[in-house]
């Protein structure tokens, strides 16, 4: 889709797998009324228990069921994947998490006594019979497994059964290159869209009744290989809330808005100190128009891959690519 949104060029894959190393895996599950299921970003090492990454959080409104932001924010460091689900399947999904990391510490001859997974949710009800939690171990190892930097975006994954402005929403991803003192660093973004009022959305006039209230939930995960502290992660996250603003969001009562980041630039270990080179202050305008500009993007992409459905009680969930390209529709902004 050609949005040309913001002014910073994207990567070559424009997703946050511009960022060298990510990865980003699916489940689908598409069982009778069960359409749901898990995606997971994968960082760039084998094993994120030991080489664990600078990351932070932000929570714009809790109304979510998030599993492990706690230890984030109090250390400042990612140790597991992150996963995406629906609302029910959190602690399955959770569970598995820890079993894929008892293995890989395993596997590496680690003892793993404690570990910190970090699993997002958006609540698929809609279109999914969600009490019945089918994700479990099976569908995160099969989401780990098929991690790839060329992933489908779309109603696949953690985003099969979300519905966004009214709209079939889904996983949807984005990147910008920044060039700081001659060198190019990346930004990415990846959303699982399940949220917003259809009358606020600000690319296209939408009928007010397809989602008469905001509500539902958005998950962004940043990734960057900028050097940037945990606090300084924390202030681009933030700014993730420009991309939704820009769309219409008003950040509603009943939607939980949460973005989760990480910088895969490295830290150096001296003994019992480490020390970790970070971007000044007063050069932070960059990589705030870029987090802005790519999840603007990011929830675009997430609506415009994903096809038409239907809920499930026979309500029809049009797509946005549908939505725009039916008869005598002028409403583009």
């Amino acid at each position: 889709m050609e949005m040309a949104i913001g002014q910073l060029p994207h990567g070559t894959l424009n997703r946050i797998t511009d960022v060298p190393g990510v990865r980003v895996g699916h489940c689908t599950v598409d069982e009778g009324n069960c359409h749901t299921g898990v995606t997971v970003v994968m960082p760039p090492c084998r094993n994120p228990y030991t080489d664990r990454l600078t990351a932070a959080s932000c929570v714009f409104n809790g109304y979510g069921k998030t599993m492990g932001l706690v230890q984030v924010d109090e250390l400042g460091t990612l140790e597991t994947p992150i996963a995406l689900t629906g609302t029910l399947n959190v602690g399955r999904v959770h569970d598995a998490m820890v079993s894929w990391m008892v293995k890989r510490c395993g596997e590496d001859g680690i003892s793993l006594t404690s570990v910190n997974p970090v699993v997002c949710e958006c609540n698929d009800s809609r279109m999914s019979e969600i009490v019945r939690r089918p994700v479990g171990e099976r569908e995160v190892f099969e989401a780990i497994a098929s991690a790839s930097e060329d992933f489908e975006q779309g109603a696949v994954g953690a985003g099969r059964g979300t519905i966004c402005y009214g709209l079939k929403g889904g996983i949807g991803s984005s990147s910008r290159l920044m060039r700081i003192d001659g060198q190019t660093y990346t930004m990415g973004v990846l959303v699982q869209s399940n949220y917003g009022a259809s009358s606020d959305f600000r690319r296209v006039c939408l009928p007010a009744d397809l989602a008469e209230s905001d509500q539902g939930s958005i998950i962004l995960i940043v990734a960057t290989d900028l050097p940037l502290s945990a606090r300084q992660l924390k202030r681009v996250l933030r700014r993730t809330s420009v991309g939704m603003a820009r769309l219409g969001s008003y950040i509603g009562h009943g939607s939980g808005e949460i973005a989760v980041g990480f910088t895969t630039a490295p830290r150096e270990d001296h003994g019992s100190f480490q020390t970790q080179t970070m971007l000044k202050e007063e050069r932070m305008n960059l990589p705030f128009r870029a987090v802005g500009e790519c999840a603007e993007e990011a929830i675009l992409q997430s609506m415009w891959n994903a096809a038409p459905d239907t809920a499930l009680d026979g309500s029809p969930v049009l797509s946005l690519r549908q939505f725009l390209q039916s008869e005598g529709n002028d409403g583009a902004r």
